[in-house]
């Protein structure tokens, strides 16, 4: 593939065939007309690419992370030890992680979700346990005392009162990934929108690719934000609804609807 020189020259642009409009020449702010052209073989598959990317990396970490708080929330003296481990991975720079990865895994889509994985698990653990210590505790001693059992109060009191803590980690968790999934490239890992970000720059700055994947990924984080939502009002509507409430009426429901022990049932 050959460059396009200008008058003076130096490379503008790469030479990505016949028809080159004025504006792809001068190396405009952005080619409409490059875009579309290239659409389907460069945005449409590495847009593609980094939804796989972030779903992978997010469904796991999600699952890791609401273990270890489940865990930890049983066992109170493990969420320190866990959440140091979770804050020093998160530390660690992108760009230093996806490189000596690569020296275990090589150059393989393994080596990013490893490291996609590694930066969700601190925000989702943190707002998973901070959710469930949260709920109050005349909830759960009234749950115990209609007759609840500690597995159901913890399907039916806690977690449905923690889910906007929840999905608040889940969304900064997924919009941080779609940021970091881009630094892939750098590192050689040819997949998602960081590669026509990182080939833009190689390819001395052309404009139009370069901001055709930013704004891409940028949409996309805003499209996930915007779903998250949505999900969160159908999982939890009453969070929308009542905010002013500390107990949403499903689990008052899910609470009165226990039969009363015989203790509490017999009276003077």
């Amino acid at each position: 593939m050959g460059l396009v020189i200008a008058a003076g020259g130096a490379p503008v642009l790469p030479n990505f065939g016949s028809g080159i409009s004025a504006c792809e020449r001068n190396n405009g702010l952005f080619c409409w007309h490059w875009f579309t052209q290239h659409w389907s073989s460069t945005f449409a598959p590495a847009l593609l690419q980094h939804i796989v990317l972030v779903l992978i990396a997010v469904s796991i970490g999600f699952v890791i992370a609401f273990s270890l708080a489940l865990l930890a929330y049983r066992v109170r003296w493990l969420e320190s030890p866990i959440a140091g481990v979770s804050s020093l991975l998160y530390t660690i720079p992108s760009l230093a992680l996806f490189q000596i990865l690569v020296g275990f895994t090589g150059l393989t889509r393994l080596t990013v979700e490893i490291g996609l994985v590694s930066y969700t698990l601190l925000l989702l653990f943190r707002n998973i346990i901070t959710g469930l210590r949260e709920v109050p505790q005349e909830v759960r001693d009234a749950a115990r005392g209609m007759g609840l059992t500690q597995r159901q109060i913890l399907t039916r009191i806690d977690l449905p009162l923690a889910v906007p803590a929840i999905f608040a980690g889940l969304r900064v968790a997924t919009v941080t990934t779609i940021s970091l999934a881009t630094v892939a490239a750098i590192v050689g890992i040819n997949e998602g929108l960081g590669v026509p970000i990182f080939d833009a720059i190689q390819r001395v700055n052309f404009k139009t690719e370069f901001i055709a994947a930013a704004v891409l990924a940028i949409g996309l984080a805003w499209v996930a934000d915007l779903l998250l939502v949505l999900l969160q009002r159908l999982v939890a509507p009453w969070a929308a609804r009542r905010r002013s409430s500390l107990v949403p009426r499903a689990v008052v429901r899910a609470v009165t609807r226990r039969p009363r022990p015989i203790s509490t049932v017999r009276g003077a």
